[in-house]
């Protein structure tokens, strides 16, 4: 049967009431309607939406799933600010998204857009030695991440609960094959530094078997500096990690035990064999072209949990290769993507491509390295405008979230091809122009989950999937 063009979940109008959803949407003028540098047709325009939420291909249609200021089952509201987020299968029909919410600790804005409510109402309702960290008052910091159990099969949105709480600016993060989530403090914050009364910075697990809160364990080896997200390679256990500095770096973290990283292990940085201390940018000098790879050495990093913040710093003077803004990052087919969203002479985005050494962080790898790929960088925004979070579509295109908080062009979700082709799937033409976020497939393939982090909206979106022309 042919869905709806749009597709609008039962009683989503009062809940859109709540944040003034419903007001913005009236308000909001016409989507200026841009001339796309589009190499292949993808899924082919896209049709306008009349709710001025998404635009999408015709024959795609999407459903809100969740929203900010929802109540979930737990009492609490549904925190603003949804990023990074991951799809797992539970029993029968039903997944379970695991989701960010970028929600910093220092700001005053963020406090209101919490799980307590914009006035701190319910607040009560959450025991702050369930979550990481407090303000200096006793209140939990306003950063973690939601669980949302969604059936596939009926459509519905079954349960919505806190699972990580009393962290700061949750970013992204990435799934584990053992069916957790782990999820990215993209910030440096400190106890002397702000009015928190831990350091930040760091990594926790969430169970997507998890039906509450879970015991928040910082997962320090994996170190603290300002995380974006990971990936791991099913096959050896290796976390893949990235930074969001401009001059930050390429990490990996070895578990001493693959799948039980609380145990501990080691936290490397990349750089260029035999160019130490290289710039993958492109900024200033061009380093390499697109189609172009380069062969990998790691650097053992020290004193990982950096009490002056120098991670970064310490590991590019030892010779580890500088990349512009990592950001989202994905395990494909043997290799990973990532993008770096601040990358090439435009700075406004790379995608690098890495491929593991048959060896991988063995004895002997020297002789046998991995290699990264410069597999796309955008010479014009308007094909690809600073993309973020990455998701591999079980049809081996890359989904990119473009982050681009422009006046003049919209946020888009880009496809892109095995070969580096890139086409349009969605636009958001939302009041705000605010970041796609957290896009991530259900393991059937058939539905795509995405956030839009304001005005907060969690989106299924489904459709011809297997229509894509290149």
């Amino acid at each position: 049967m042919r869905p709806h063009r749009r597709e609008l979940i039962a009683g989503s109008a009062a809940a859109l009431a709540f944040t003034g959803l419903a007001r913005n949407v009236a308000a909001q003028t016409a989507a200026t309607e841009e001339t796309y540098v589009n190499e292949v047709q993808g899924y082919g325009p896209l049709v306008p939406d009349p709710n001025r939420l998404l635009d999408l291909p015709e024959g795609f249609s999407y459903q809100v799933i969740s929203q900010t200021g929802d109540t979930m089952d737990d009492g609490l509201f549904v925190p603003g600010q949804p990023d990074g987020m991951g799809c797992f299968p539970l029993d029968g029909p039903r997944v379970a998204l695991v989701r960010n919410h970028e929600l910093k600790g220092s700001s005053a804005l963020h406090r209101n857009l919490g799980p307590g409510g914009f006035h701190q109402e319910r607040l009560g309702l959450l025991d702050p030695s369930k979550g990481y960290d407090t303000y200096k008052d006793g209140r939990p910091l306003p950063g973690g991440t939601t669980t949302l159990i969604y059936d596939l099969e009926t459509r519905r949105t079954v349960r919505q609960y806190l699972s990580l709480a009393g962290t700061s600016t949750n970013c992204a993060g990435g799934a584990t094959p053992w069916g957790s989530w782990l999820s990215c403090e993209e910030t440096e914050q400190t106890a002397a530094s702000a009015d928190v009364t831990k350091s930040h910075g760091y990594i926790f697990e969430v169970p997507a078997s998890a039906t509450g809160l879970v015991d928040p364990v910082p997962l320090k080896a994996m170190g603290r500096f300002e995380h974006e997200a990971i990936c791991v390679d099913p096959a050896t256990g290796i976390v893949y990690l990235t930074e969001d500095k401009l001059d930050g770096l390429f990490y990996r973290f070895i578990p001493t035990t693959p799948g039980k990283l609380a145990e501990g292990g080691r936290l490397q940085a990349m750089a260029l064999k035999g160019k130490p201390g290289a710039d993958t940018t492109n900024h200033e000098a061009r380093e390499w072209g697109v189609g172009e790879t380069r062969e990998v050495v790691w650097i053992d990093m020290e004193d990982v949990e950096s009490p002056n913040g120098d991670l970064r710093q310490r590991g590019h003077a030892a010779g580890a290769a500088l990349v512009a803004r990592g950001e989202g990052i994905f395990w494909g087919d043997g290799e990973l993507f990532m993008t770096a969203t601040a990358g090439g002479p435009l700075k406004r985005g790379q995608i690098l491509r890495y491929v593991p050494s048959r060896i991988e962080g063995r004895r002997g790898e020297s002789l046998l390295p991995g290699r990264l790929e410069l597999f796309f960088e955008s010479a014009d925004i308007r094909t690809m405008n600073m993309g973020d979070n990455i998701v591999v579509a079980p049809w081996g295109h890359l989904i990119v979230c473009e982050d681009n908080y422009s006046t003049d062009l919209r946020n888009h979700l880009k496809g892109v091809t095995p070969d580096g082709k890139v086409y349009t799937f969605g636009r958001n033409v939302f009041t705000g122009n605010s970041e796609f976020a957290g896009a991530c497939f259900s393991p059937d393939g058939s539905v795509m989950f995405v956030n839009i982090m304001y005005p907060g909206i969690t989106f299924a979106i489904r459709g011809p999937w297997t229509s894509v022309r290149t």
